[in-house]
């Protein structure tokens, strides 16, 4: 028997080669029934299940597969349906439940935000409409089927209670306490069949516990833990935490549970700081997320065994469990096809089945003693030190520019009151300026063309001349719809940060390290393994040819540091902030170069600002300091007349409402059509004063917005915005969007727009 026990939290849903996402897609298509989506569903599950036994897991979770998203499964599971959906109860169907992921011709779809500070997107659950009740037992269905068909004892996953509902929406303050009783005979519910079923341990996710909580919040979670033991005193509760180290740690560890996990990567200095105080319960196992389950880089076996000998010092192997810091769906699945990687940074690479590994081998190193995987440590030694010593991370001038910037000031000539006036005489545009975020739609041929490309199947030649025809007919498209202001359509660009981290030195490229990012959207995240710095330029060509096909002003798209920073795989040798200096330098020799070829309204885009602030509101305003430090060394260096726009996923607004005047931009767009309601109550208590352009539809959904609800939209928002200074926009880039359904909803847009122009011109 093991002294010390593997587990693992969670696994990538997407498959080796995106089996899931390709699934997905073929049954939204059509091309697959129901009863094909469930069964080819089922065998990318179960093919997951047996790579963690066959690595050797001890502890191997079950119910994290999902259809599409973990919270929603869990509102669907609790019938929390919106009537929009025209659910009439019972186990809710399919096309229910991806309408409500995606929308369709009769509702929009429910609220999709970030996943506390990852780049995963959830499904957001909405109370407001109906009453819970358990319609399916969906961890006790995952548990069954790895026992039956494999042979595997799991730990069914389940979204704690109190993190569900912080996550989700509509509903008071004041109702929170009559929901968590609403809510705890359905928990109570599944955890006593699961015992009945003879299920040993289940994981309940709580890492809402890691934020910082009032008094009264930890006192409702031991009142809910509480009822939870006693609903089911046979079934062992592992209350899982993650993503940093918790808050309350005395309270939360004294909980009526049988394990607690927590996070000893990113939360790590503060979780054994609190064990080395406080100590840790007799009567508790401690699941030490010892494994990095959101970053990439080989860990060091040194360090971790270290740790580990610390730990035991309080807590006894026996009664310890390592396992990831969080789900491993935040990483690709593995390093196996990686067959172009330089061999220096490969070797120091560990994917999901690369992290099992690691966290099988400390478990075999304590239980049978360090000689017996001593060439592994080894060879994880000489990995390690040869990436440190490679030329790329150790460039003097670059580390020296990044120094200077704390000396120097980074900020525009003038203030935004004065630019203001020199670029409305420059660009002379109408009231409510239209425009899009910068992406068209990336068809099946524009894919192809580019694939034959990357494959030299295609000339340089060949692929500039279709990425202009593709630009020459949306810079008329555009025209002929009416936008003010155009943008190029980005045909050249796979992903918005992939397409610069490829013009940069110090980035790295897979073939396959996909992560999902929402539904079957995936992402191949660069890794950023070395200093990075400028080469060439990135964008002018593409952006001069496209101004020169029209009269209107053309954007310049970028996409900015913090996003950059945040979007990829980062290296672990030096801190975020000094990586996103490094970034920032770079870019701010592409948006001179823009400038000095006649571009002079460019877009720095930051969707990921918000996703990056630490978890503990104390840590903010360090984080904000130097994201905001990062955006403006990109951007301060242009003339007053020269228009800085930029763009961001829907946010807490009232939140971070400072660092983003800070950001000094002339223009802000804001992803905001599936939340506008709030956005728009924010603008009610904090004012803005720049431009600023919030999204009027959703370019998430296929469906075609009519015109009377743009105009409210619009409308709404001018009501506490100020009309000189708003501008007109989708919520976001429309590559994932089809041709048709784009050009449509970009009609209605400006449509909408010239009823409002319309009537407030008749109101003069």
């Amino acid at each position: 028997m093991s002294l010390l026990k593997s587990s693992n939290l969670g696994y990538p849903r997407i498959g080796v080669n995106r089996e899931w996402k390709k699934t997905l897609e073929a049954f939204w298509a059509g091309k697959l029934s129901d009863s094909d989506l469930i069964l080819q569903l089922e065998a990318i599950r179960l093919g997951h299940l047996k790579v963690q036994k066959e690595k050797g897991i001890d502890i191997i979770p079950v119910n994290d597969f999902s259809l599409y998203d973990h919270m929603l499964d869990t509102a669907t599971m609790f019938g929390l349906v919106p009537k929009r959906f025209a659910y009439e109860g019972g186990k809710v169907p399919v096309s229910t439940y991806y309408a409500m992921a995606r929308g369709d011709k009769g509702a929009t779809a429910c609220e999709m935000t970030k996943w506390f500070n990852t780049n995963y997107h959830y499904i957001v659950p909405e109370f407001n409409e109906t009453e819970p009740v358990l319609t399916e037992n969906r961890p006790l269905q995952a548990y069954q089927e790895a026992k039956d068909k494999l042979g595997i004892e799991g730990k069914p996953v389940l979204i704690g209670l109190y993190t569900f509902l912080k996550l989700s929406k509509g509903y008071k303050q004041d109702q929170i306490e009559e929901l968590v009783q609403k809510l705890i005979p359905l928990y109570s519910q599944i955890l006593v069949e699961l015992e009945q079923a003879g299920a040993k341990w289940v994981q309940i996710d709580e890492p809402i516990l890691v934020t910082s909580l009032t008094e009264v919040e930890i006192k409702l979670v031991q009142a809910i833990y509480a009822e939870l033991n006693e609903a089911a005193p046979g079934l062992k509760i592992m209350l899982q935490t993650y993503f940093e180290s918790v808050e309350h740690y005395q309270e939360i560890v004294s909980l009526p549970v049988q394990g607690i996990g927590l996070d000893f990567v990113h939360g790590f200095t503060s979780n054994l700081q609190a064990i080395e105080a406080h100590g840790f319960p007799e009567d508790k196992v401690l699941g030490v997320g010892l494994i990095d389950g959101r970053g990439i880089w080989r860990a060091d076996f040194p360090s971790k065994l270290g740790l580990l000998e610390k730990v035991s010092a309080i807590v006894p192997y026996e009664r310890l469990i390592v396992q990831p810091s969080c789900s491993l769906l935040h990483v690709p699945v593995t390093t196996k096809p990686e067959t172009k990687l330089e061999a220096v940074l490969k070797n120091a690479l560990a994917f999901a089945d690369e992290k099992l590994d690691e966290i099988v081998l400390l478990a075999q190193a304590v239980s049978t003693g360090l000689d017996s995987v001593s060439a592994k440590l080894e060879e994880n030694q000489r990995a390690l030190k040869a990436l440190d010593e490679d030329p790329s991370r150790n460039k003097k001038s670059v580390q020296a520019a990044v120094k200077e910037i704390y000396e120097k000031q980074s900020t525009r000539n003038n203030g935004f009151a004065e630019r203001r006036v020199v670029q409305q005489e420059k660009w002379q545009l109408p009231f409510l300026p239209t425009t899009t975020i910068g992406s068209f739609p990336q068809s099946a041929e524009i894919r192809q063309a580019r694939q034959k490309w990357r494959k030299s199947e295609w000339t340089n030649e060949q692929y500039e001349k279709f990425v202009q025809e593709q630009i020459k007919a949306w810079i008329e498209l555009q025209e002929q719809i009416g936008l003010d202001v155009l943008v190029h359509g980005e045909f050249e660009r796979t992903d918005m940060v992939e397409f610069f981290g490829e013009k940069l030195d110090g980035f790295a490229f897979t073939l396959n390290g996909w992560v999902q990012s929402y539904g079957s959207r995936c992402v191949k995240p660069p890794i950023i393994f070395g200093d990075v710095q400028f080469t060439d330029t990135m964008t002018v060509a593409e952006s001069v040819y496209a101004q020169s096909l029209t009269s209107k002003p053309v954007k310049g798209m970028l996409t900015g540091p913090i996003t950059i920073l945040n979007w990829s795989f980062v290296r672990d040798d030096m801190t975020r902030e000094q990586v996103s200096y490094q970034i920032a330098l770079a870019l701010r020799e592409e948006v001179e170069s823009l400038e000095r070829a006649g571009i002079e309204m460019i877009q720095v885009d930051e969707p990921a600002l918000r996703e990056g602030l630490p978890l503990k509101r104390a840590d903010w305003e360090h984080y904000l300091n130097w994201a905001v430090l990062a955006f403006r060394v990109a951007t301060s260096t242009v003339k007053d007349t020269t228009q800085i726009h930029t763009h961001m996923c829907y946010c807490e607004f009232h939140d971070i409402i400072d660092s983003i005047r800070a950001l000094d931009a002339d223009v802000i767009s804001i992803e905001t059509s599936r939340s506008h309601g709030e956005l728009i109550h924010s603008f009610e208590e904090y004012t803005y004063d720049k431009g600023i352009g919030l999204g009027v539809y959703d370019i998430h959904s296929p469906r075609v917005p009519s015109e009377e609800e743009m105009v409210s939209m619009i409308d709404r928002a001018l009501k506490v915005l100020d009309p000189a200074l708003f501008w007109i926009n989708p919520d976001c880039g429309l590559k994932t969007r089809g041709m048709e359904e784009t050009v449509a909803s970009l009609r209605v847009m400006v449509q909408a727009t010239e009823a409002v122009r319309e009537r407030r011109l008749a109101a003069k």
